[in-house]
């Protein structure tokens, strides 16, 4: 959604918002990651308790081997991470090159820009840790841009918010519904004469199921996924990569690329979805804390 679409009181919260986030990603590192985070968590956990049903019952079904005091430390350390990526999101209204590289270790860069360096390709994500900063490849790789597959927000300010946060010179944002239709339209000029990373967060549970939706089992429950990266990888050729996020401290992570498609070898139906999900799976076993329990993640059942 453009401002000019906002009635006069949506733009006037909007600006206000928007210069509180940007004077905000100014401040000192000490102080948003030790103070304003410690604060945010202590909300969060101990007096919101925010979405605390949801987040206990995802974890007791997915864990069932844990014990509840295990259950209640990746509960703790859970609300860490979410109180970190609220954070870490209003950090990215101020970026530039050499903040993005604080923020960011690249593992195998040179490597996977080898790799993938005039070609499109399809870089597959999860909610786990904060998934906004793989946006920064295209500020880290000028030849490429990334495109961040979404679902827009309910929210018209909100919705708004997040474009300015994601849309800049090196990434762009669009619909789920438009993801087809925007690559055939750009795939043989690119965008802005580059080519495209088309980023997709595939852990969400569709809105509605529909007929021949892959099922997995994942973390121990039947789970739906969606399939669309599958999709337009096997239409277009594009390579898959699977995105590997670890903490290294607050706001600072490693990012590493696996690839599970190479975007020719002849795959069985749901192949590539699957080996996304058994990775996934794998590493949210060994970081649990990273993942965002508090989505009601399993909302559908076979």
């Amino acid at each position: 959604m453009q401002p000019s679409k906002l009635n006069c009181v949506q733009r006037v919260w909007l600006e206000f918002v928007w210069t509180g986030m940007r004077l905000f990603a100014v401040m000192p590192y000490w102080f948003k990651y030790y103070v304003v985070e410690d604060l945010l968590f202590f909300l969060l956990c101990y007096v919101l308790r925010y979405r605390s049903g949801v987040v206990r019952s995802n974890l007791r079904n997915a864990f069932p081997e844990k014990s509840p005091a295990e259950l209640r430390s990746i509960r703790r350390r859970f609300y860490r991470t979410l109180s970190e990526i609220f954070v870490d999101t209003l950090d990215l209204a101020h970026r530039n090159e050499r903040k993005a590289r604080k923020m960011l270790v690249i593992e195998g860069f040179d490597e996977h820009r080898r790799q993938v360096l005039g070609r499109d390709w399809i870089a597959m994500l999860a909610h786990f840790g904060c998934w906004e900063y793989c946006s920064c490849w295209g500020l880290c790789e000028p030849s490429q841009k990334v495109v961040a597959v979404y679902h827009p927000l309910h929210d018209p300010v909100m919705e708004c918010l997040y474009q300015r946060l994601r849309n800049s010179s090196y990434a762009t944002t669009v619909a789920m519904k438009e993801c087809v239709r925007f690559y055939l339209r750009h795939r043989d000029t690119g965008l802005d004469g580059r080519n495209m990373a088309l980023g997709l967060i595939a852990d969400q549970a569709p809105p509605r199921l529909r007929a021949g939706v892959p099922w997995f089992s994942f973390l121990n429950q039947d789970t739906v996924f969606f399939d669309g990266g599958e999709k337009l990888a096997l239409k277009f050729g594009l390579p898959v990569y699977f995105v590997r996020m670890e903490r290294l401290k607050r706001g600072r992570y490693r990012m590493a690329f696996e690839l599970i498609y190479d975007g020719v070898e002849k795959v069985a139906e749901n192949e590539i979805t699957e080996r996304y999900v058994r990775r996934l799976e794998t590493m949210i076993r060994e970081r649990p804390e990273l993942w965002m329990w508090s989505h009601k993640r399993w909302k559908h059942k076979r």
